[in-house]
């Protein structure tokens, strides 16, 4: 009789994998609501919210309204929110003057849920798409059709340190511009906010997968595309690039 084949294992790890509470006892990550930061869209009002048709469950909220949610999320065990604004045409200007006025929606949300709340982490995002009149994350120059890169930067920087007057805990500059994460790490630690967290989209690419964040915002560029400042899916080693970068210029966390 032919004799039975034997592997010599002292190891072998599908030992832990027998069954579920096994595999739970020995998960290596988990995912918990604590983990998680719920994007909230805000609007101008009282006493409302409007559902946004390309999201479908999800609605836009005045301030008033922005707080009972925070209350429903925290008792949920969402401790985080990330903020995103509708402002109103009539604010929108070529170069964003809205995203540095420090009584702009954005702001008087973030005061609002930090007095009410103040265990509530608030990331603010910072671009100027929401507040361009032209839809871009950016100032365009002479021609209408290049984004200013260091104009950009500058104005970003000053939306960061309003963000963190307002109570922001962490700034979450998502526009893509060369060089903002160092400029803003410098204007937080000049106006005092050293222990704000810069969180860097630090790989963002130019995808139609925004598509429901720019009808929820309205800030849909009016012209071209984000290819210029965003990158391109194709780029592996690009990615991994600017991420680096990124680091090296002060963000705390980075992400993709």
């Amino acid at each position: 009789m032919e004799e039975k084949f034997k592997l010599d294992m002292p190891k072998r790890p599908r030992r832990l994998r027998k069954g579920a509470s096994m595999l739970s006892l020995c998960a290596e990550n988990r995912l918990d609501p604590a983990d998680m930061i719920l994007p909230v869209f805000i609007m101008e009002g009282k006493n409302g919210s409007v559902k946004i048709p390309s999201m479908p469950g999800v609605s836009r909220h005045t301030i008033d309204s922005l707080l009972k949610l925070c209350e429903k999320s925290l008792k949920c065990g969402v401790r985080a929110i990330a903020p995103f604004p509708l402002v109103d045409p009539a604010r929108k200007t070529p170069r964003a003057d809205e995203a540095v006025n420090p009584k702009s929606l954005a702001s008087r949300a973030i005061a609002a849920v930090k007095k009410r709340f103040p265990e509530m982490v608030v990331v603010a995002d910072i671009a100027l798409d929401p507040y361009t009149s032209h839809g871009h994350d950016g100032i365009l120059d002479s021609s209408g059709k290049w984004i200013l890169n260091d104009e950009t930067v500058e104005v970003l920087a000053g939306m960061a340190a309003l963000a963190a007057q307002a109570g922001a805990d962490f700034v979450a500059p998502s526009d893509m511009m060369d060089g903002r994460i160092g400029v803003i790490r410098d204007a937080l630690d000049e106006a005092g906010y050293k222990d704000v967290i810069i969180m860097a989209h630090a790989v963002k690419y130019a995808s139609s997968f925004y598509g429901p964040f720019r009808d929820a915002a309205e800030s849909a560029p009016h012209f071209g595309d984000r290819k210029s400042y965003q990158m391109d899916p194709h780029n592996s080693r690009e990615g991994v690039k600017e991420a680096l970068l990124d680091v090296d210029e002060g963000a705390d966390i980075i992400m993709v």
